[in-house]
Parts: C-alpha cells; sequence; structure tokens
C-alpha cells in the first residue's frame, strides 16, 4: 500500500518551523491570493525560502541541493542544455547517469514545465530541488550580473524590515508612518546602500511575481534583491510620496524629485515612474555634486586633448558640441567646463530639461513643456540677458539649431549636446535638420564626441599573458604593441567589489573646426570625408584615444571595442560582456 504523502504544512510544523496558528493564517491568505501556501508562507515572513524548498523536497521523495556548497559548483554543468531553458524556466542540470539527466528545479508541482523539459530534451529527467532564489543568485553569478562582493548576503527586506512571526506589523499598509514604519526604514536603506556602492541608478521594476531592485554600477546593471510583490504597492507609492508627485495617479509617466542627507551628504534623486504591465517602474538617478567637480584632467583627457579643449572652450565666440548616445558624460563634461568657466566677470545661463546640478554664479533655467517655456522660448529671452556663455541642454530640432547659432554669430560661447555616435556625424544631423550649410560652416567651432568605459581597479588589476586576440583585432592593437604595452585585465578584491573594475573615465575624439572641414560642411560632405579630413587634420579617434588607455593598463581591449571598434571586413563582430 502506497504511503500518504504528507502536506506542507504539516512538514513545516513537525520539523518546528511554523505553528498551527501560522499555518491557518497562510493557508488564508494563499486562498485570498490565489497562490500556493509556501508562497504564503514566505511572503507572510513566517518561513525562509530554503526550509520550504527542504520541505518540498522532503514530501515529493526529492534530492535538496545546496547551490552555496563546492559541490554542487563542481556537479553543474550549464552546457548540457540550452541556455534559453536555464535563463527562462531558472533550471540547473548537474550531469547524467544512466542517460536520466538530473535538474535543479524550484517547483516539484509544475508538471507542464517537466513535460516539455523531457520533449525540448528528447530525455529522461531526474528532478532535485533548491530555493528560486538560490538558483536565480547561482546563475547571476555565473553570467556575471550580480555584484554580491559590494552587498551583503541578505535580503533588504531581511535587514530592514523587522517583521515578527505574528505579523502585527504590515509592511503593506502605513506610508505615512514614521521613520520606523517597515517601508520607509526598506526605502531608506535601499537608498544608502546605492549610494555607498557608488551607484548611479537605483531602478524598482515589477514582475508577476516580485519586484526586482537593481542598482546601475559604472554603467552595468547589477540585480541587488527580488523583493515580495505584496510590498510593491507601498514602496512605489513611499518613493512617489518623497518625490513630490500624484500617488494615486498611476496611468501617466511622472517625474519628480527627492532631497535627502546621505552620510552627511545631501543628494539629489530624479526619480520617474512609468507605467508598466505588472506596475509602475521606477528609476532614481542618483545626481551627486562632486561628480561635475571631479575637474577636467580626472575626466579621462589625455594632455593633447585637455589643451584643446581649454583652449576652445576659452574662445570668445562660436558653438561647441559635446556628441554621444545617453549616459556617456556629456552633461558633466560641459558642467566641468562651467565650473572652469564661472566667475564673477561672466554671465553664464543655461537651459536644461532638466536642469540636473545646480551651481552657484550661473543662472539656469528648467525647460517646461507644460506650461509653453520650451527651449525656443527660454532661447530667447536668454539672449536679451547678455550673457558672455549659454549652454543648450541638448539640440533637439531645427529651431533650436539655428537660435543657438544665431547667437554663436552674435557674439556668444554656445555649448550643447547632440545625439550622434562620433564627432564628425555631427555635421550631417545639423544639415538633416534643415540647417544652411553656410551657416553650420562658419559657426561650429568643435565637436567633441565621447563615450565612457570601466576603469580597471588599480588594487587588483595584473597584466593579462594571453589577451584575446580576436579583441585585440578589434581594437587594432598590433602584436608588437601588446609586447611593449602594459594590457591588463580585471581580478576582482574587496575594493572593487570583485568585480575587477573601479570608477569609469571617457574616451573621446576632438574634431576642431579648419578650413578644410568648414569646406566640406558647406558642400554637404559624407560624414566618411569629413572623418577623414578630421583625422588629417590631427583628431584621434575614440578607438585611437581607448588603445593608449588598454596599452597603459586602465582598461581592458572589451571594454573599448564595446563602443570603438577597428573598421574591418573581418572583424565586425560586436563585443558585449
Amino acid at each position: 500500500m502506497a504511503r500518504k504523502q504528507k502536506k506542507l504544512g504539516e512538514i513545516l510544523r513537525e520539523w518546528g518551523n511554523v505553528s498551527e496558528k501560522q499555518v491557518e493564517q497562510a493557508l488564508a491568505l494563499a486562498k485570498g491570493a490565489g497562490k500556493r501556501l509556501g508562497e504564503a508562507m514566505i511572503e507572510a515572513a513566517f518561513v525562509k525560502e530554503a526550509e520550504v524548498a527542504k520541505a518540498l523536497a522532503a514530501q515529493f521523495d526529492l534530492e535538496y541541493i545546496n547551490l552555496d556548497g563546492p559541490e554542487a559548483e563542481a556537479e553543474i554543468d550549464l552546457t548540457l542544455i540550452p541556455d534559453d531553458l536555464v535563463k527562462k524556466h531558472l533550471v540547473l542540470p548537474m550531469g547524467s547517469t544512466n542517460g536520466r539527466l538530473k535538474l535543479v528545479i524550484h517547483d516539484p508541482m509544475d508538471l507542464e514545465l517537466l513535460d516539455m523539459l523531457r520533449f525540448r530534451l528528447n530525455r529522461e529527467i531526474v528532478t532535485a530541488i533548491a530555493p528560486r532564489s538560490a538558483i536565480k543568485t547561482f546563475l547571476d553569478g555565473k553570467t556575471g550580473s550580480t555584484t554580491s562582493g559590494m552587498f551583503s548576503d541578505e535580503s533588504l527586506v531581511t535587514e530592514s524590515v523587522d517583521v515578527t512571526m505574528d505579523r502585527s506589523v504590515d509592511t503593506s499598509v502605513d506610508i505615512t508612518a514614521g521613520e520606523s514604519a517597515p517601508i520607509i526604514r526598506l526605502v531608506n536603506r535601499m537608498i544608502v546602500e546605492a549610494c555607498k556602492t557608488r551607484a548611479s541608478d537605483i531602478h524598482i521594476e515589477p514582475m508577476a511575481d516580485r519586484v526586482v531592485l537593481r542598482y546601475r554600477i559604472d554603467g552595468v546593471c547589477h540585480v541587488r534583491d527580488n523583493l515580495p510583490k505584496r510590498m510593491q504597492s507601498a514602496m512605489i507609492a513611499r518613493l512617489k510620496l518623497m518625490a513630490g508627485m500624484n500617488i494615486s495617479e498611476r496611468r501617466i509617466p511622472q517625474d519628480g524629485r527627492i532631497m535627502m542627507p546621505v552620510e552627511g551628504e545631501q543628494i539629489d534623486f530624479r526619480v520617474s515612474a512609468c507605467p508598466a504591465y505588472h506596475g509602475e517602474s521606477i528609476v532614481l538617478r542618483i545626481l551627486r555634486p562632486e561628480s561635475v567637480k571631479v575637474g577636467l584632467s580626472n575626466l579621462g583627457f589625455e594632455q593633447d586633448n585637455l589643451d584643446r579643449f581649454n583652449k576652445i572652450i576659452r574662445r570668445p565666440n562660436g558653438i561647441f558640441l559635446v556628441t554621444g548616445p545617453t549616459g556617456s558624460g556629456k552633461t558633466t563634461t560641459l558642467y566641468s567646463a562651467l565650473d572652469v568657466l564661472n566667475r564673477p566677470d561672466r554671465k553664464i545661463i543655461t537651459a536644461e530639461d532638466p536642469v540636473e546640478y545646480n551651481f552657484t554664479g550661473i543662472n539656469q533655467c528648467q525647460v517646461r513643456e507644460s506650461i509653453g517655456l520650451t527651449f525656443q522660448a527660454i532661447l530667447r529671452a536668454m539672449l536679451r540677458q547678455a550673457p558672455d556663455i549659454v549652454l543648450i541642454g541638448e539640440i533637439r530640432d531645427r529651431e533650436v539649431a539655428n537660435i543657438a547659432i544665431q547667437a554663436a554669430l552674435t557674439g556668444h560661447l554656445v555649448f550643447s549636446t547632440l545625439h550622434t555616435n562620433d564627432a564628425a556625424s555631427a555635421i550631417t544631423r545639423l544639415l538633416d535638420m534643415g540647417v544652411k550649410p553656410f551657416l553650420v560652416a562658419s559657426a561650429i567651432q568643435a565637436v567633441m564626441a565621447q563615450r565612457l568605459i570601466r576603469m580597471l581597479c588599480e588594487n587588483c588589476r595584473e597584466r593579462d599573458p594571453d589577451p584575446d586576440s580576436k579583441i585585440l583585432g578589434l581594437t587594432d592593437i598590433s602584436e608588437e604593441e601588446v609586447a611593449s604595452g602594459n594590457i591588463c585585465r580585471p581580478v576582482g578584491c574587496a575594493k572593487c567589489g570583485d568585480i575587477g573594475f573601479h570608477g569609469r573615465k571617457a574616451i573621446f575624439e576632438m574634431m576642431v573646426m579648419n578650413t578644410e572641414i568648414r569646406e566640406l560642411a558647406f558642400n554637404r560632405a559624407s560624414i566618411a570625408e569629413v572623418r577623414d579630413a578630421a583625422v588629417r587634420g590631427g583628431m584621434r579617434t575614440l578607438l585611437g584615444d581607448g588603445k593608449i588607455k588598454i596599452l597603459r593598463g586602465d582598461t581592458t581591449p572589451g571594454e573599448v571595442a564595446k563602443f570603438a571598434q577597428a573598421v574591418s571586413s573581418s572583424t565586425t563582430e560586436f563585443i558585449d560582456d
């Protein structure tokens, strides 16, 4: 006679993990939310996820796998099954015995998944159990999408929300309570931790069954935590309340700001809320005042480019453009220039959307299109203010471009940004907007393109004895340069959070307008012709600037190859690690 299978709540109660009352409460929660008992117990903080996984293993007579141990690390081979199955369904292959493939799963009751795996793999399957979060953490460690060395091993919920076993504290109700309220402690801890780990952005992303918390550090997103779905509404409402947004409005995007002290320093956070399928996605951009006051020499300029830059920003008139995609550091570069030029004898006015950093002595105007305060309206008004230097956040259309050119031709020095891939493309972009060629040729003084690349940690980097020849080809580094240079690779230490990189600097290409380039602009020449002329005139390309930093040991060939690659019929791959 077959042994009767015990229920999950019964097993956990026998093990002393939960009480009879807690089982009853969890059953009621599970029934009301349409969830399984184990999920309800975890969300109610009655038990830990690992305890539920062990109970499921006992219930279904399966092996429990501790993914933190070295045995699991040695046995798991991700190459045994397709990568899409591993990532989508969170399953880990642990080798095969007698033709039967052993898979680590997190839900033994998902029979549809097991049937699909048998069909896709065309093999007999033996299953074992591990917690879902442990599988996710294991995969993140393999793919490099987390930086566990930077963060505590504990969940933010465990660290910040002191939920008692009798559930006397409800984290989903009162978002306006005092500073001791659990949801407030959670949000505050998240913000402080992000600032400590040098994050530039905090991403709160609702999913179907959880809320993913990610930090962007040195340009790369890292998963910090998977928060319970029940905390989503309270957490988002708390952040919107702090940012001065309309809490009841969930249908349209909103923007706001938070100013708060973090470890004695006043930090500004730009907050964006965007409606998504599973709830509002929130992004906090961390604006540190010191980030735009690091000095021009610390931005990544080589000495020759720095000398050119200093000469250009001190010209009496003309337009200086900085180009690159979003997140390439254009604003930081221009603010650093303004910081150098900001003197009592100069009047500086900016038109920005949004104003990210506040400077004493500079008149900064915030674009507000909802009331008609557009770039065009601000620019027309600011020219009547008799400024010496004008900063335009971005040239977006022909009208803004024409006003900027008029300002440059009437004796003003104009700084602005443009979204193009390289310096030479800026000329073509302005012409495509409808700006007349003779105005482009006469008003532009210089165009600088830039990208941000991660710098190797000075504390742990080491010389690379065998750099990848394919990536060296993409960065146009010869064997002779490898032998004479100091190409290094990341290692990882406590200082950099075990990722091998610490901080970012820019690579630049500086195109200073000369007679040949002005003639080409006037005749609507192609981007390739303008670029060739700029190189003949002394411009070092993004790739060339990156090569200097690679051979000096500041960064890796792979970092530079993400943004600048040698043009060759045999090297057409795109690097993205």
